[in-house]
């Protein structure tokens, strides 16, 4: 009942506080003009953090009225503190333009005095100095990291909000009831402030609004540090799942910035919010994407929590890291910067020897390899033995690792993997997959036998290591194709297309529909004077059935264009089509296939 008061007094509070700081902000000037290097496109009014910090205060003032949940107040006190003077820097830089170095010296000021205050200046309780270093750059980069993410209308609360209840949730013994407190307002103030901030924006919340998110976020997660010195990585992995949107999201801008020879402080619309609107997702879309990126990091946190600790996840951890970092490639390869995205690395000293390393022999493939069999193996083991008997074979796996890491590798190099295009990886594609980890797997045992004549080995961790590593490779390699997809379907820039005729032109036109964005067409559906293939799926494409269904398809799809695949599409047929398509105002057009 407690932190349910507080969450609905939080969001009351800043749905009252966002009217109000709305209001006095267009009177007092406070409004943002659109700019190129800014995705809002109509003047909004921004100090919308006022609302935030003010909510979080307000909702977490229970803990003045409740000594039992407050508890020493030394302990949580620091957290509200530095979270308060990064939204009094933030202020400062909505109205006075503060420069870049001025907020990173603020914010790592801040971040030392933060550190210092939860050590409680104990000689004997102090963290090692790497570990105090750490922690105060944390401190700063959760807080520039979220002031980063507020670059789309509902992004930063949104991101804020998931992270404040998964930290909440799942750091709850290590906070203490009054932090658990502060972050359950902090998610009502969020909550609150969304209504203004949902796109299309009322309300930004400024650089004091972010700068104080990010405060409560890096500073909360600060605190189980010091509540559990012994377990310091732990909770610092469940922490980077649960703020793993600010973190990708920044890393990608850097180094993306970097490589396109940009300043990193310089602002833009490349963050990968904006790429995903460039492949064609709606900015709810896009935002959404995000959300629910936040929820798999902290439900990987909640389900490693579960089990009891890191290690017996680990192929799930890696799982994640892995499929954020293709999305992350797969991001860079939209052009954000006019071309120019990798014109720092191209003029470097060293890109003929990347260029040579990079597309000749694959290295990213291979290292993406390295992380899969080593973690598929693992994998593998884990799910052989349990309890004691694992204990027992780990040591088996570590002796084994750099063979089958060895065997594999050559295998996969040696079936061609690495000549095998992403972007078209098909049935041909994964036999390749098939024959080299068959290969390697056969390679990895005789060479167990070989040097350990199999003393303390498992068939059966051959057999699931092989099935493992082979899906986890078809995952990967099929990931831009299945991405290149769900950005075709849900592209809103792309002109809903219906194909007359399933057979083998029409599949090679969707295929390449499909492969070429630049077409901007999204198939949605084949209409077909074959009733065999009548209400069947081809190539993921529907039939939806013969000539006389053609009109009520269109209508029903709101469909856009209509393409004559075959040459056999011809006199009545065609006469019929083309008066339908007239009645409903749709082009059409026919697609030829010459060789001269």
């Amino acid at each position: 009942m407690l932190l349910a008061a507080v969450f609905v007094v939080a969001t009351a509070g800043s749905l009252a506080g966002g009217a109000v700081v709305r209001r006095f902000a267009t009177a007092g000037g406070a409004v943002v003009p659109p700019r190129a290097d800014r995705w809002h496109t109509a003047p909004t009014p921004t100090m919308g953090g006022i609302a935030i910090a003010a909510a979080t205060i307000a909702g977490s003032a229970v803990l003045l009225l409740r000594p039992d949940v407050a508890g020493a107040v030394s302990d949580w006190m620091p957290v509200p503190l530095a979270a308060l003077a990064m939204f009094v820097v933030g202020v400062l830089d909505d109205r006075l333009q503060l420069s870049p170095v001025a907020k990173l010296v603020a914010s790592l000021a801040i971040g030392a005095f933060l550190v210092f205050a939860l050590a409680g200046g104990e000689v004997e309780g102090a963290l090692p100095s790497i570990f105090t270093l750490v922690a105060v750059v944390w401190f700063a980069g959760i807080c520039h990291a979220l002031n980063l993410l507020d670059n789309m209308d509902g992004l930063a609360a949104g991101v804020g909000l998931i992270a404040a209840v998964f930290l909440a949730v799942l750091l709850a013994p290590s906070l203490g009831p009054a932090l658990v407190v502060l972050l359950v307002a902090h998610a009502g103030a969020l909550l609150g402030f969304l209504y203004w901030n949902r796109h299309r924006a009322r309300l930004f919340m400024g650089d004091c609004g972010s700068l104080f998110i990010g405060g409560v976020l890096g500073a909360t997660s600060l605190v189980p540090v010091y509540n559990a010195p012994l377990a310091f990585i732990s909770p610092t992995v469940i922490v980077v799942l649960v703020l793993i949107v600010p973190l990708f999201d920044t890393g990608f801008v850097l180094v993306l910035r970097r490589l396109a020879g940009r300043q990193a402080t310089r602002g833009g619309i490349d963050h990968v919010s904006h790429r995903l609107v460039s492949l064609g997702f709606s900015e709810r879309s896009a935002v959404r994407i995000l959300y629910l990126l936040g929820i798999a990091g902290g439900t990987t946190g909640w389900i490693l929590m579960q089990s009891g600790g890191a290690e017996p996840m680990l192929p799930l951890v890696a799982a994640l890291g892995v499929v954020v970092v293709l999305v992350g490639i797969y991001l860079a390869r939209v052009p954000a910067y006019n071309a120019e995205d990798f014109i720092a690395l191209q003029k470097s000293s060293f890109a003929p020897f990347l260029k040579d390393l990079a597309f000749r022999y694959h290295a990213a493939e291979v290292l993406l390899d390295l992380v899969l069999i080593t973690v598929c193996y693992y994998a593998a083991y884990r799910l052989r033995f349990e309890g004691e008997g694992l204990d027992d074979f780990l040591p088996y796996f570590t002796a084994s690792l750099p063979v089958v890491l060895g065997c594999k590798l050559a295998a996969l190099y040696a079936s061609g993997l690495y000549q095998r295009s992403w972007d078209t990886f098909g049935l041909r594609d994964g036999a390749v997959v098939l024959r080299g980890v068959g290969f390697g797997s056969l390679l990895a045992i005789l060479t167990a036998a070989y040097f350990y004549r199999l003393v303390g080995f498992s068939r059966a961790v051959f057999v699931l290591d092989a099935l493992l590593l082979t899906v986890a490779i078809v995952a990967t390699r099929a990931s831009f194709r299945a991405m290149n997809l769900v950005a075709a379907t849900r592209s809103k820039r792309s002109r809903r297309v219906l194909v007359y005729g399933a057979g083998a032109f029409g599949q090679t036109l969707v295929r390449e529909m499909r492969a070429n964005q630049r077409w901007n067409m999204n198939p949605i559906a084949f209409i077909d004077d074959d009733p065999m293939k009548a209400r069947r799926w081809i190539m993921g494409v529907p039939v939806r059935g013969g000539l006389d269904d053609l009109q009520a398809t269109m209508s029903r799809y709101a469909i856009d264009e209509v393409i004559l695949s075959s040459p056999l599409i011809n006199g009545r047929v065609e006469y019929r089509i083309r008066e339908i398509c007239g009645t409903l105002n749709c082009p059409v057009r026919r697609l030829r296939m010459e060789i001269t």
